[in-house]
């Protein structure tokens, strides 16, 4: 099967293009984001890149169109390698979850590892329906070998930071129960082989869902998660890095607009010194110390031509020193979110995941 479907495609680098590239330059295909620039941009020039206006109430007028969906397809009869469908984790809050069983399983009831993935878009974008992430965690499903769990968490600012992390954990406190699922996971999910993995935004969520979880293993069981998978995690900071100052109008994501992100996202008043956005300020080191005395190991993954590749590599090293077992995938060039458009990226990603996930079972 093709790494994506040909019919999605299109639909696919039409939402990578509006909501990654984030201004008029990208649209030019093959361009070559990793170019050195020198010209920030404003705050007014962010909301424009973004299309986006805030309202006075706090609320987020987004004008572009909605970005592509796609349904589940929980159909055995379906001629396809995954099957996938959908469960409310809390209808208050329009949480849900996607999951993505390969058939194989279902063909030999044999149990697969469970991948818990939070999407990326900002905080402020996109949702597991969307078909880049659907497709995303389809091929995941398909190459892994592996059950995939996609979460559709609230977004930002009409729901601030930490509201997306406490989705997190519903999800989570979902799923070790299983309420309903028709044995979606009961049957084809190993419960002793759990991975939290997210993209951007995404893997900040990932990583803070980690610390949230590492502090309570036992409220999780019978969840045993192995380790974190961070796939080019969106941090900051207030004093910037070589990476940002070098790649400060990227055209994937230019400085303003990730700052412009942080501000729609973050507690009110909030800076990018703040705990959710930088893993090293306040007690942040100390909290990261949680993950390395339960043996949960720690992928990060980046590219040199993403402004925040600095920032990613800086958290790496202080989980290094915190003792945590921690291991890094950096390639040269690309750019922000690079697997939701390089269809070869994607491909290589889940060669490098797949490769972690036989480590953690290797070492217990």
């Amino acid at each position: 099967m093709d790494l994506f479907p040909s019919s999605h495609f299109n639909a696919l680098l039409w939402s990578t293009t509006l909501l990654f590239s984030l201004c008029s330059p990208c649209l030019i295909a093959n361009s070559d984001d990793s170019t050195t620039q020198t010209t920030p941009c404003s705050e007014s020039d962010a909301y424009h890149n973004l299309n986006v206006v805030l309202n006075p109430n706090g609320t987020l007028t987004r004008l572009s169109p909605p970005s592509p969906v796609s349904p589940p397809s929980p159909d055995p009869n379906l001629h396809i390698s995954v099957l996938s469908n959908d469960f409310p984790i809390n209808p208050s809050k329009h949480t849900w979850l996607r999951i993505f069983v390969p058939r194989n399983a279902i063909l030999s009831k044999k149990k697969l590892p469970l991948v818990i993935f939070f999407h990326g878009g900002g905080f402020i974008f996109l949702s597991a329906a969307s078909t880049m992430f659907h497709d995303f965690c389809f091929n995941m499903a398909d190459d892994l070998g592996a059950v995939v769990v996609s979460v559709e968490y609230r977004l930002a600012p009409e729901h601030r930071l930490p509201a997306a992390y406490d989705d997190a954990m519903e999800a989570l406190d979902w799923i070790k129960t299983r309420p309903a699922d028709g044995g979606w996971l009961s049957l084809y999910a190993d419960y002793s082989e759990c991975y939290l993995m997210g993209s951007s935004a995404g893997g900040n969520i990932a990583y803070y869902a980690g610390l949230r979880a590492a502090g309570q293993v036992e409220n999780h069981e019978p969840l045993r998660i192995r380790g974190l998978i961070l796939v080019q995690p969106f941090f900051g900071g207030i004093k910037r890095t070589r990476s940002e100052l070098r790649l400060m109008s990227n055209k994937r994501l230019p400085l303003c607009v990730a700052d412009l992100l942080w501000k729609l996202s973050l507690p009110e008043g909030g800076d990018r010194d703040h705990e959710y956005c930088n893993p090293m300020a306040g007690e942040g080191p100390e909290r990261v110390e949680r993950i390395g005395r339960r043996g949960w190991r720690v992928l990060v993954t980046g590219t040199g031509g993403d402004p925040l590749v600095d920032r990613q590599k800086e958290v790496m090293k202080m989980m290094e020193e915190r003792k945590v077992k921690v291991g890094g995938h950096f390639t040269e060039g690309g750019y922000h979110g690079i697997q939701d458009s390089d269809l070869q990226k994607a491909k290589e990603l889940y060669a490098v995941v797949k490769k972690f996930i036989s480590s953690c079972t290797a070492t217990g």
